[in-house]
This record gives structure tokens, sequence and C-alpha cells, in this order.
């Protein structure tokens, strides 16, 4: 029955969708009916621009490259880097000073319930200091090991950065990676130390880290508390002292970088930009050094976190370029953007993303292959670093051999696939990829190369076949308190790591750097290091390159059949155990059936271990 109290319901349910469209399309939403007061309430400060002038476009001639800094913040995982950003976004008017800011820069639906941030933001801020007007260009990177990739390409557009360090934590291993990608990139590094505001905290303790970690003077360090405000005013005061201007030329013709890009459905391409000369405006023709395809740009504008569309971009600026490209591949990151019949000398680009695990994935339903390639299509639109391959299995049937920066990235980009889609699918069991050299001419010319790679163990060439095997190797670091040592180094004894340096960076914690085999700690390493160490450790690593290794492919048989999806590559010191372990799992996880079935490891013909299923009939 229609009735008034549904029609209500009705129109809320609209609203709320309507709202959800225009917020992922970057438009402003409903407005609710204006409250008593409501108007003295929403007063901005004098040193940013009202909610009134957004809506018009915004002269960016307005700032010189003199009043212009673009810098990053980069820290350890929950150290408190979406929280600043918050803080700074409501210094400068961006956003309302309201309870429920939390995260306005994780748009994500998986960054919001597991609290990381996965996809690098920018936010361009409007701040008065001192009689002048100063545009600051923030990036929100991630903290975890995986999206470092994210960091690296952020960094290309920033002059400085804000290395946040949680006052009760002190330094962890990936406040020193990302550390380490700000020294190389030449930026100013500003050191943050976040959540003063704890009962244990010891900011005093950290600035005696930060100064013999990273030789930074210890006065240099800002303290602050990002949940309550604390002293946050004082970031922003110390980016305009000590981050310097870019160093660009408006007059030169255009190039920009581009560090980023998003797919929208209705205007393609969404591409992050960095000018390094010149000027942009809707209109212009541009040209892509990496394509050659040449573009109309149909809107430039800047993120204040919202897309806001403007008149020009201007060199030292960091902004969104919108140019019909259907595809993100055309907006290739690290490319550089040139008007029409002004051709430039590209910008030195970032060497592309390098997958460290290969997983297969599998629709549940054959029927359900279209949809799921549909989904996956428009989701590594969004994340460029994520390589595809077809593949099929005789088990599951037809799907992709996929590449991810690590085991993190594999699960967001899973729960993104369900939550985004509304795609379940199946997943093997992740790989690492392997390298083999092999040792016939016939062979090379079949293969077009004498060194392949190996990313799906089903494919393992015999070692008939080859002179040598590669596998890959990461440096890793580890902090972990000193009564923990004991423990971890046999950890990584036991993952065969070959210990490189080991240095006290204050009176109880310790930081190791170990040369490990990728497959010994792409599944479990984790777990194990932070149960050893009751949570108090933590772990990052790079990429190292590939060592030669003695490596066999195991397969698994059931009732004297290989199953495709359950061949692996092990060190040959290890087969035995991984074939034991891997034979008692199966023993216990398959279903009951009612004939015996035999679970065996095998090198090659040699079985190595075997367990049996026996069928257990019911009494009578």
């Amino acid at each position: 029955m229609w009735t008034l109290a549904g029609q209500g319901c009705w129109r809320r349910r609209a609203l709320a969708s309507w709202a959800t469209r225009a917020a992922r399309r970057g438009l402003p939403g409903p407005r609710p009916a204006p409250t008593r007061g409501a108007a003295a309430e929403s007063k901005t400060p004098d040193r940013s621009y009202s909610s009134a002038d957004r809506k018009e476009k915004i002269d960016m001639s307005r700032f010189s490259v003199e009043n212009t800094r673009n810098f990053s913040i980069i820290a350890h995982v929950d150290h408190g880097k979406s929280t600043l950003a918050d803080r700074l976004l409501e210094l400068t008017g961006a956003i309302d000073k309201t309870k429920n800011n939390k995260q306005v820069l994780d748009k994500l639906q998986v960054e919001r319930e597991r609290g990381i941030t996965v996809k690098a933001q920018t936010a361009s801020l409007f701040y008065d200091y001192e009689g002048k007007q100063y545009l600051l260009n923030l990036i929100d990177t991630p903290g975890h090991v995986d999206f470092s990739y994210e960091v690296s390409r952020s960094l290309s557009a920033c002059q400085g950065v804000l290395l946040v360090v949680d006052a009760n934590e002190g330094i962890q291993a990936q406040t020193v990676a990302n550390f380490f990608l700000a020294f190389e990139a030449q930026l100013s590094v500003i050191p943050v130390i976040n959540k003063i505001d704890l009962k244990n905290a010891d900011p005093e303790s950290v600035e005696k880290q930060i100064e013999k970690v990273f030789d930074i003077p210890s006065d240099e360090c800002i303290k602050i508390s990002a949940k309550l405000g604390t002293n946050v005013e004082s970031v922003l005061q110390a980016v305009i002292k000590r981050i310097p201007p870019p160093k660009v030329h408006r007059k030169n013709p255009l190039r920009a970088l581009v560090f980023d890009s998003t797919f929208d459905q209705y205007r393609g391409v969404i591409a992050n930009v960095a000018l390094f000369d010149g000027v942009v405006s809707k209109g212009d023709k541009i040209v892509s050094a990496h394509t050659q395809k040449t573009y109309e740009v149909n809107e430039v504008g800047v993120l204040n976190p919202n897309e806001q569309p403007t008149h020009k971009l201007y060199a030292g600026q960091v902004g969104y370029l919108i140019a019909g490209m259907k595809d993100v591949t055309e907006a290739q990151v690290g490319d550089t953007l040139y008007l029409h019949k002004q051709p430039v000398e590209p910008l030195p680009g970032f060497k592309s993303a390098k997958p460290m695990v290969f997983a297969g994935m599998y629709p549940i339903d054959q029927s359900e292959y279209n949809n799921l390639k549909s989904a996956i299509e428009k989701l590594t639109l969004n994340d460029s670093s994520v390589t595809v391959h077809r593949d099929s299995s005789l088990a599951l049937g037809a799907g992709w051999r996929l590449g991810f920066l690590g085991l993190l990235h594999m699960e967001v980009f899973n729960q993104r696939l369900e939550q985004e889609y509304n795609a379940s699918v199946i997943l093997t069991t992740p790989t690492v990829p392997y390298k083999a050299v092999l040792s016939s001419a016939k062979l090379i010319k079949e293969y077009r190369e004498k060194e392949i790679t190996i990313i799906n163990p089903a494919q393992f060439p015999d070692k008939s076949k080859v002179t040598e095997y590669l596998e890959p190797i990461v440096l890793g670091t580890i902090i972990t308190p000193d009564e923990y040592i004991g423990k971890i180094m046999m950890l990584c004894q036991a993952r065969r790591a070959v210990q490189k340096n080991m240095m006290y960076i204050d009176q109880n914690r310790i930081m190791l750097k170990y040369l490990f085999p990728l497959n010994e700690i792409v599944v479990d390493f984790y777990d194990s290091l932070k149960s050893l160490s009751s949570g108090y450790a933590s772990f990052d690593y790079e990429d190292a390159g590939y060592q030669t290794a003695e490596l066999v492919k195991m397969d698994i048989l059931l009732n004297g059949n290989i199953v495709e999806e359950l061949v692996t590559v092990v060190h040959k010191d290890k087969a035995y155990s991984a074939g034991k372990a891997i034979c008692e799992r199966l023993k216990d996880s398959l279903p009951r059936q009612l004939f015996e079935i035999a679970i065996q490891a095998a090198l090659g013909s040699k079985i190595i271990a075997r367990e049996t299923m026996v069928v257990i009939l019911p009494e009578k």
C-alpha cells in the first residue's frame, strides 16, 4: 500500500543513492535543510576560500611559484598520516570542522574498513601566512610495504615530505624505508612526532632515534597530536619555511608529469599531473610522449579535496586533467604530456611496478566468466600495478594469472572485487616469479630469449633443459626490542636468510638487515615474526634482484593423478618437509569419500611424502 511514510522512505533512498553517485563523480551532494544558527556556524576562516568561492573557478595565476609548496606525508602503518591530513584540511578550510572527519582522503570502502591507506590522494590547500596566500599541494600516501610503489610515484611530484613517527612506537621498518625513498629523491624532510597525547608517549626518546638513524637534529622535530589538533598549525608553517618552492619555468612550453590516474566511466581517464613547465588550459591540444597520441583537454582543476575545475594550471602546481582518454594505459604513469607542435624532452619517469606475488584467479561458476572479466578490467584501470595474464585449469576452468605487489595488495584487490563489483572468486596459493637460464640453442630459439621468467609453477622447466635456476631475493629490514633478538635470528636462519647488518637504534631496540629469498617470506613470515615478538617487531622489504638457487618442482598427486593447482616450486633442502606438510593439510581438509585416497608429494618420479585418507565406515 502506497503511504506517506513509504513515500518518505523512497525519497530518502533516492537521495542517498543520488548522493553516492554524485560523490563518485566529484559532484556536490544534496544539501540538508538549513537549521537555526547554521549561517553563524558555517563561517570559514579568513585564510581560506569560503564554500561560495569554491563554486566559481579558482584563478590559479594568483599563486606564484614562490608561494607554492608540494609535499607528501609518509610514515609507517597506523602512525597517523590520514589523521594529520584531516587536521590540515580543517585548518585551511578545505573541509568543515566536525567530529565525523576521519580519513577524509581515504575514499575507498576497503580503506575505511581496514583503517589503512591503499591509494595516494591529493588535496590543494590555500593558506594565509604573514600576509601572503600560499598554495600547498598535499599528497597523503600509503604506509604498508605492499604500496611503496604509490609512495615513490607521489614523491616524484613533491619537493619535501612530512615524516610522521608515532611517539609511542618510535621508528619502525617502513619509516626507515620511506625516509630513504625521500632521501634518494633529494627531498626536504620534516620529522613530525605524532600522538604525544598518549599515556606512554616518549617524544624525547623518539627525537634521539631520529637523530641517530636519519642524522636529523632533534630540534627540527615537531611534536604534535593530530587527533586533538595540538600544534598542527606549526606543521603548515614548517612546510612554508623548510620546503623549497618547485624549480619550474612558466614561460617554457608545457611539460607535465603523470604521477597517477583513475578511471571514471562517464569521463574516461582522470590523470593526476604535476606541471614542471608551462601552462595548460581547457581546449589545449596535448600529446603523450609515451603513445604519441593527441588529445584535447576537456577539463583541468585541483582537488580540494573534491574536484574543483580551474581556468588553467601553471608550472609548479599539482592537479588533475581530463582529455578524453578511454583507457588508463593511455595515461601511462610516468608519462610526459606536452602541447601539440611544441615537443619537449620527456621528464625522467620512474621504474614501473614489479609484481612480487602471482596467484591464479578463477570464477566460482564458469557462467560468471564474462562478468568477472569485466570487473577485473575495470578494477585494473584504477590499479595499474596489477598485471593480468590469461590462464586455464582442468579443475577450475578458464581464469587469469594475476601479479600483485604483495599479499596485502592481493587481499585488497580481492576485497574490492567483492565490494565494488559483487564478484566472488577462487584464488590459488600465491607464488613468486622464478627465472631459468636455458641450456640449448633450440630452446632459446623456441622461447626467443635465453633467460625465461616462470610465473606459473606448473610450467616450471625440467632440470635437463636449463643450466641454472634463479629465485627472487629481497633486502628485509626488521626493527625489534632486543629481548626477542635470539628467536628472530633463528626464524631468519630457518628461512634461508643471510644477515647483512645489525645496529642499535636506541637503548633497547635493534635494526636488523637480512637478504631473504622472497618465497620464504611471502606467505607466513610476517605472522611468525609478530607472534615471536608479541607484536612489537616491524618488517619491511625491498627488491634485491635474483640469485642462483637449487630449486625443484614438487607435484601433488591424488590417487596417482597430478593436481596442477597444487604444484609448487621449493628449495631442494626443504622439499621433504614442505611435501609432508602439504600432504598432512590435504588429509585434514579434503572431504571424506567411500574409497581410500592416496595423497602423495613427488619430485619427478620419486615419491617423497605420503598420507592415506582411510574410509571410515559407520558402525553397525
